[in-house]
């Protein structure tokens, strides 16, 4: 699914959980607080009680439940992106897309009975270029199957692309709200 073509200017970020920082007082990976005993990992306890091995993988890579629908996710965004940017070329250089769980503010958004964003266009700052977000867990729970949720992200990266570049989603996408 995840395209070989690599343009320079083009780039797909998926947001990254592991970048948020440690909270204050938490200990970090590799270091032991003092008066504690460091053991062994988890990793070498796991499943060794009796000597017979580590277990395996629980789901092996050629089935399809191998892949996480987080990774599935993220393929529809790329997929998305490299067809617009196959189709528009020089216009999208610079922009990212990145997927996030939920939109920031949720529960202020839930309390005021608002229906939650399915993604959202940042305009490119002195930093870094434009960026497009799509919040799966929303865009996940507006569909029913994986047909609907390939047509519903396909729809939200041409809308937000299309709110980038000033013109109509239409024009953007010949395809666009016609496979429905």
């Amino acid at each position: 699914m995840q395209s070989s073509h690599q343009d320079p200017g083009f780039t797909v970020r998926l947001a990254d959980p592991a970048t948020g920082r440690a909270a204050a007082g938490s200990v970090s990976a590799g270091t032991v607080p003092e008066g504690t005993v460091k053991g062994k990992s988890f990793r070498q306890r796991r499943r060794n009680r009796h000597g017979r091995g580590l277990r395996g993988e629980l789901m092996l890579p050629t089935l399809p439940a191998y892949r996480t629908r987080s990774d599935i996710f993220d393929d529809l965004v790329l997929d998305s992106a490299q067809r617009l940017h196959d189709i528009w070329g020089k216009p999208l250089d610079g922009v990212r897309f990145a997927v996030e769980e939920i939109p920031p503010g949720l529960e202020k958004l839930v309390a005021d009975r608002t229906p939650a964003p399915m993604g959202a266009y940042s305009p490119a700052t002195a930093e870094e270029g434009p960026v497009i977000t799509l919040y799966r867990r929303v865009v996940e729970q507006a569909c029913g199957g994986r047909e609907e949720l390939q047509d519903l992200v396909h729809d939200v990266v041409v809308e937000h692309t299309a709110e980038m570049l000033g013109v109509p989603p239409e024009s953007l996408d010949p395809v666009y709200r016609r496979r429905y």
